[in-house]
């Protein structure tokens, strides 16, 4: 991180939103998901990190982060609100890595990762957003900062150089 320039930390199951020069960044995307939402003209982003898919199949939804179905929608409205233009809005993602084997290979609906990815991947389509970017899948865990200023979102796994989406 730079001298003068905010981090802001997003935890699991939980968004931030923020603007030029300030970096959001978020840890431990295993099998969750880490989605950003961009908009250049205005230098305005967010970044949510989503645990689950899907929140019909829950009673409890008092964290809307927590899924991808609301949690896009969510940090959308919250960076519509700061000034970002859904028209130049450009979403970027990683995670949704398979963090465990399973030797039953019917199990694949254990896969949360890869389920979290085609459901972020889903909605992002239904809001009509760009999905111009990703580092998904594998078997690693991810750091994910987006850097506001620019856009830029840096990836960090251990083992592997810092990677740029």
């Amino acid at each position: 991180m730079l001298p003068n320039i905010t981090e802001i930390k997003v935890g699991i199951a939980d968004y931030k939103t923020a603007r030029s020069p300030e970096q959001i960044i978020t840890l431990g995307l295993g099998s969750c998901v880490g989605v950003t939402l961009y908009d250049p003209a205005s230098k305005i982003g967010g970044l949510v990190h989503i645990m689950l898919p899907d929140s019909s199949q829950f009673q409890n939804r008092s964290n809307p982060a927590k899924f991808a179905d609301l949690g896009i929608p969510l940090l959308l409205e919250e960076i519509l609100k700061l000034g970002a233009k859904r028209f130049s809005l450009q979403a970027k993602m990683a995670g949704g890595a398979q963090m465990f084997n399973f030797a039953d290979k019917s199990a694949s609906t254990l896969n949360i990762g890869r389920r979290n990815v085609e459901m972020a991947k889903d909605i992002l389509g239904k809001l009509g957003i760009k999905l111009i970017a990703e580092d998904t899948g594998g078997n690693y865990g991810r750091t994910m900062i987006l850097d506001t200023a620019t856009g830029n979102v840096s990836i960090r796994s251990i083992g592997s150089p810092l990677r740029l989406l």
